[in-house]
């Protein structure tokens, strides 16, 4: 019976994130350790039903940590699951003894690593415990946020307020004045009927004081759950947690994630991600990117394509998938395949943002393109993904700390080792370098994803084929 504590002691961040993410899916308690001796202690301050052991681990790996288990005659009969890599030497010699009764290889699925929790509790724990129900953040936030993204994410709120409501009013107006013209026998080319002049005006007469004061005379709460919903402070509760909870609970609705002007809404439909679309993000989450990347369409053709319709930014390129499948420049499961890749980036992106505002609409209407995308995204593979690439990246920070930095080639280092080596990508990559560009120069002209930039880079410098430039100081 799920409920029951495991213990996971590994030094990778990745595996453990992943493996308490989906045991905690299961129902499962999960504590974890990055080490033996971590480890070791836990076990002795709470008898976990199982532990998950890594093989190689520094300071104790897991065959040191088996030999004090078995040392201890109170927690000897504690059933062990052995993780380990393709690469290590551990096979059937090693399971059954010292307590280890089953071991799984990396890397693992999911549905394998809660089978055989599954199977090994069953088999060997005895008889577990209720969990009970984990308090959920709701309501107001739970610490002071950052006060620009507090501005932001007002000035965003209010702007659509005001735009959905100029939008409604200006066609009945303009539609209202035309008929009062023609009831009165004034000349209709004389009355002034333009949609977009009216709404421009609606706009006008509700600036930011008069929405807030429309807000604050309604009391939001007569109006349901999707009005309330759950919202709080990144810095407090991390967006994998919330994903999560959103995925498990097979919620509907609408999750927003701003930081400073960058808006994320992630659509959800029974615990799914149907789709992410983004506003006031970079050119490389825009849909165009995923088309050129998959070779669909060249990058000229795409131009092309959005010069012709008058389509500029981030907002018009909404809607310009089904426009693509209409023209015949794409497939359905081509346009499919693009906006799952670019979803997942949105996700992977707004992982790492460190403090931001959330807040989750349930049963919210889903607007029509998101309907028609109908992704089905499962969480858990996303988050996975997601957990691997934040430890890349963390990796990666450690020599490339802003995208402002200048990087030289080393022209000795690249003519002895010679292109052949390099991938196609990180050639491109490496063209671009020339003691003048920023990284976010190269990004930007290389047309791939920051990530992916980055983890070229930090690999070019890591074989020492180009070299951080040092600006001269100031005297």
């Amino acid at each position: 019976m799920a409920g029951e504590l495991v213990l996971v002691i590994d030094d990778s961040p990745t595996i453990t994130k992943v493996v308490q993410l989906v045991l905690t899916k299961a129902g499962y308690q999960v504590q974890t350790a990055v080490d033996g001796e971590q480890g070791l202690v836990a076990v002795r301050a709470q008898r976990p039903a199982l532990i998950l052991l890594d093989f190689v681990m520094p300071r104790m790996n897991g065959y040191q940590f088996c030999r004090e288990l078995t040392a201890d005659a109170k927690l000897r009969d504690i059933p062990v699951i052995l993780m380990s890599a393709k690469g290590d030497q551990v096979g059937e010699r090693f399971v059954k003894v010292m307590g280890i009764v089953d071991y799984i290889t990396k890397p693992f699925s999911p549905e394998a690593i809660t089978a055989v929790v599954q199977h090994t509790i069953g088999k060997y724990a005895g008889p577990g415990h209720e969990e009970e129900n984990p308090s959920l953040v709701t309501g107001e936030d739970l610490a002071a946020t950052d006060d620009a993204d507090r501005s932001h994410a007002r000035a965003a709120a209010l702007g659509q307020i005001r735009n959905q409501v100029a939008e409604s009013v200006s066609s009945r107006v303009a539609a209202l004045v035309a008929l009062a013209a023609e009831s009165a026998g004034t000349d209709n080319s004389k009355v002034a009927t333009d949609t977009a002049a009216i709404a421009d005006a609606v706009k006008a007469a509700l600036d930011d004081a008069a929405v807030m004061r429309m807000l604050s005379s309604v009391d939001l709460s007569l109006f349901g759950e999707g009005m309330q919903g759950l919202r709080g402070d990144l810095r407090v509760v991390p967006l994998a947690e919330i994903l999560q909870l959103l995925d498990v609970q097979e919620q509907s609705g609408v999750l927003t994630v701003e930081r400073a002007g960058a808006r994320v809404d992630i659509y959800f439909r029974r615990g799914r991600v149907d789709q992410a679309i983004a506003d006031g993000v970079p050119d490389e989450f825009l849909l165009g990117r995923f088309v050129t990347d998959a070779e669909l369409m060249t990058r000229g053709d795409f131009e092309g394509f959005l010069e012709s319709r008058g389509i500029k930014g981030d907002k018009a390129q909404k809607l310009i998938g089904q426009s693509l499948v209409k023209l015949g420049h794409l497939a359905e499961a081509d346009l499919k395949s693009c906006l799952t890749r670019q979803s997942s980036e949105l996700i992977y992106e707004i992982l790492r943002w460190r403090h931001g505002r959330f807040r989750f609409s349930a049963n919210m209407e889903l607007p029509p393109p998101v309907i028609d995308a109908a992704l089905g995204l499962d969480v858990e593979a996303v988050l996975m993904e997601g957990y691997r690439r934040v430890d890349e990246w963390h990796l990666i920070e450690r020599a490339i700390d802003n995208f402002d930095v200048v990087f030289l080639r080393n022209e000795d280092s690249v003519a002895q080792m010679g292109r052949g080596r390099l991938t196609r990508e990180e050639l491109a990559v490496l063209e671009i370098v020339n003691g003048k560009n920023t990284v976010k120069d190269i990004v930007r002209k290389s047309r791939m994803g920051s990530f992916e930039v980055s983890k070229m880079l930090y690999r070019l410098l890591s074989i020492k084929l180009v070299r951080r430039r040092v600006l001269p100081v100031a005297v």
